[in-house]
Formats: C-alpha cells, structure tokens, sequence
C-alpha cells in the first residue's frame, strides 16, 4: 500500500527557465416552461462568478510513459482494445438499425438481450482508443475506432437517437416501468464519441454526439419537473456531464438547458448546504451527476455547483473511503459518514466509484491546487487502480477487502461489465495526472517515471523512479 507523500509533493516554482536550459537539451437558461423557474435562472445569472481554474493539466501527447508498472499496465490494456472485432462491437447495433450483421455476438452486459447492450461497445471502448491514441500515438487503434465511429454513424437514425437498444426503453422510462438505466447507456455513447473528436479530430464522431444531443433536446421537451423527479431515480450516468461538453464545444444553448434538467434536487440541495445525506445511496450512480456539476461551474461559474462538488469530494474521501482510496459496500453506501465499521466485505470497493473519485478529484484540483486532492488521488491510485487488472489485460469489478478474498476478473468476450469499461479507459489515462502547471510554476504530483515535454517552455522534463518500492 502506498502511504501518504503529500508532505514530499514536488513543486517547481518560478524555475521553468532554469529548467528548460539543462532538460531541453536532447448564457445559462434554466429549461423550464415555468415563471418560476425563469425567475429562479434569473436569480442564478445574478450570482455567477468567473469559474476558477487555478491548475492546468497537460495534454495527454506531451507526457509519455517511461519503464514501470504503469507503463506496462496500459500495454497490456493496449492489446486487450486490439483483440476487440469491430463488427463484434457493432453488432448489436446493426441489428438494432435493421442492418445485417453476421458477426458473433458479444456477451455479458453486451449481449443482444441485455438492457444495458451498447454500453461499453460504442461507449467505453471509443473513449479507450481515443486516449489510448492520445497518449502513444496508436494508429491502428485509432483506425478501429474511425471504423468503428462509421458504423455507428450509419446506424444513427434520422432523429439523431442511437443506441444498440430501441428507443421504446426510454417510453418505459418515461412512464415509470421497469428499465435498466438507458440514459446511463447512452451517457457512454455519447462521451465516447466526443473523446474520439478530442483526442483524435474525428468530426464525423462531433456529428454523431451531436446528434444524440438534438435527440436529448427533443426528448426532454414537455416533461415538468416533477415528472423529471421521477425519472432521475433510475440511473442516468453522467449524461449531463456529456451534454455539458457538447455544449463547450459546440456553443449552443440548448444543450446546456438540457444538461441542466438532470440536476437532482434530492441529491443536490443537501450537498450545497454541506450536508452528508448519502447513506442508503448507490454509490457510483451518484458520482458522475457529480462530476456534471463540477463541469457546470466550470462553464457558467456558478458557486453553488461548485459547492456541490468540493462538499462532496470532501465527505467521500474524508469518511467514505477505505485505507486504499476505494469506496463503496456491495455496490452502495450503507452507513453514515465516517462509520465504516463491518464494511469490509467481498464486494467491498466497486473499482467504477474508485474511477470515477478519480475524475472528481482531478476537477477540484484544477479549482484549489490542495494537495489533499492529490494525496488521495496517489493513494487511490496505486491500491484500489493499479491493481484491477491481470497480465491478461482482465479488470475486476470489486476490490475484495474481506480477509482471505481473492480477485475475479471478467472474461475477454462473455463479461463487459461497467468496470471493464471504467478500467479500459483508466489504463489509457496513467500518464493524464502526473503534471500540473501554474502560469510557469510546475507541479509534480506523481511519481511515476514518465518524460514531460512543454514547448511553450522550452522544456523537457525526465522523471526517473522507482516509487514506492524505493525512494
């Protein structure tokens, strides 16, 4: 287990020159039809501020990965992404379009008559390869995924709405029948897409995103709040995180309003007023509408998402997390905060809450710069990541704490569960984290041996080390 190294957090600071000389070398609108709830937008305008962005990361194709455990772990999930058929990922979405597909089907939770199908194969496995692609510059990956992107584009029906399940679900949905989580689904769908045109300029895949995005729109109009209410309580991932994007890239308005319609005011309102009213809750379903209000403030500015985060982040990694950064008991969390007694079990620490901690905490990072969020991010890390997938390439789904448990990984076709696709894109990202920077103050906040390279700064920075085995 890694300890604790925030007090050996390495700072550069006002060094950049003498560095680059020695390493250089080699308009929110509330979407309602409401008076009040125009009102209520009004009022929200009024107490925006400029969002604070205190820390900058660096792209994913400037910081690459040197001899270590990270290294060859995202080899090995390398070669799992190229061991994926793309007519196997598209099958079921082809069928779903009345197209043919001869292709062997997918199983688990991607098997033609699992509600959740479409999830992880035009989902998590788009937004792996585009890392991927990202940070090692894998063409090949990224020609499968282009491929990949094609074919669902092909499979988009004309009122934009794609998925490998018909749209009938969401009426199940809307009228309060049972339905495993197709907003969850289609969250995948859509941040896998818009990762491809990030991190691999595919504009056909913006195109796609964009319109699931007018389908969303479409969708939403004409349910009242209330109605709204009901439909939040079925899982909906992080749609409003994905809506949020696509309304940064894209600048249109309606995508923000429809971002702003998944807020959950029983979730919401006791966060913004500092309270911990997470016990009975399901644990990762909660996460990413978080890390959608962390990336709210970061577009309009206003305080009180931001609040709703930094609370949140701060009562999680403080009384909800085990010594390994891991959260969660059998998939939900089933005392109040800082009483984990008896929670150490066999389905302790489901690996997608440890995943998506990890995304939060790099959002309230970037706002305070504390190096708390980074003490928790190493530890996380390093014993509740690092450590989810064999040789194989194979991802957990639980971290096991109960004594004596041992690890159960997927299987490379019959499984594709979330955390496999969690973990296909955490193994993509390792080098994402390591480096901050400040104006022109650098901050090493991991110490993994990787190799930075800042242009701007004219500066190459080598790190070599072989932590935490030894310091």
């Amino acid at each position: 287990m890694a300890e604790n190294t925030g007090q050996r957090r390495r700072f550069i600071k006002g060094a950049v020159t003498m560095l680059a000389s020695a390493a250089a070398l080699p308009a929110a609108r509330a979407f309602s039809p409401d008076i009040a709830d125009a009102a209520a937008a009004s009022t929200a305008m009024a107490a925006r501020e400029k969002p604070v962005q205190r820390m900058q990361g660096f792209a994913l194709n400037q910081v690459r990965l040197l001899d270590s455990d990270f290294a060859t772990a995202a080899a090995t999930n390398r070669r799992y992404l190229h061991s994926l058929p793309v007519d196997r990922l598209a099958h079921s979405f082809r069928l779903q379009a009345g197209r043919p597909s001869h292709a062997e089907p997918l199983g688990g939770w991607e098997s033609p008559d699992c509600e959740l199908r479409g999830h992880f194969s035009g989902g998590h496995y788009l937004s792996a390869a585009a890392l991927t692609y990202a940070s090692d510059g894998d063409t090949l990956l990224k020609q499968r995924a282009d491929a990949l992107v094609a074919e669902l584009a092909a499979c988009q029906q004309p009122n934009g709405y794609l998925s490998a399940f018909p749209e009938s679900f969401f009426d199940r949905l809307s009228n309060g029948q049972k339905v495993w989580a197709p907003f969850y689904t289609i969250h995948k769908i859509q941040a896998g897409l818009l990762d491809m045109y990030r991190h691999t300029g595919n504009q056909q895949a913006l195109n796609v995103a964009t319109g699931i995005g007018d389908w969303v729109v479409r969708w939403l109009n004409g349910f009242s709040d209330a109605q709204m209410s009901h439909i939040l309580k079925t899982e909906f991932g992080g749609i409003n995180d994905s809506m949020y994007e696509l309304y940064a890239i894209t600048g249109n308005g309606r995508y923000l309003d429809a971002a702003h319609r998944f807020d959950q005011a029983s979730l919401y309102d006791p966060l913004a007023a500092h309270r911990d009213e997470l016990k009975g809750l399901h644990s990762n379903t909660q996460i990413p509408k978080i890390i959608g209000a962390a990336r709210r403030y970061e577009i309009t500015g206003e305080p009180r998402y931001r609040r709703i985060a930094e609370f949140f982040w701060e009562t999680v990694s403080e009384n909800r997390t085990y010594a390994t950064g891991g959260s969660s008991n059998d998939e939900f969390w089933k005392t109040g905060p800082g009483n984990l007694k008896g929670q150490l079990g066999l389905y302790a620490a489901e690996c997608c809450v440890a995943y998506n901690l990890l995304k939060l905490t790099r959002h309230v990072y970037a706002w305070n710069g504390d190096p708390r969020a980074f003490d928790y991010y190493e530890r996380t890390l390093y014993n509740a990541r690092l450590g989810t997938q064999d040789g194989t390439g194979m991802k957990l789904y639980y971290y096991p704490l109960q004594a004596g448990a041992n690890k159960f990984y997927n299987s490379p076709f019959k499984s594709f569960w979330c955390c496999t696709g969690t973990g296909a894109e955490e193994f993509a990202r390792f080098n994402e984290n390591i480096y901050f920077h400040e104006g022109q103050d650098l901050y090493v906040n991991l110490f993994i041996p990787s190799e930075l390279r800042w242009p701007e700064q004219q500066l190459t920075l080598r790190q070599e080390t072989s932590f935490p085995a030894s310091r």
